[in-house]
């Protein structure tokens, strides 16, 4: 019983873990869109 919730417990973490990866390199490609945006309109 305790080996299989250690086992669910440690498969939700790295679900999360992933989770917020994707999260932040979504955020980081959205600065950079804006920054190019911005560039473009101030040349």
């Amino acid at each position: 019983m305790k080996q299989g919730l250690l086992f669910m417990l440690a498969g939700l973490m790295a679900l999360s873990l992933l989770a917020g990866c994707n999260t932040v390199r979504g955020v980081g490609q959205d600065i950079e869109k804006g920054g190019e945006a911005i560039q473009k309109s101030s040349s």
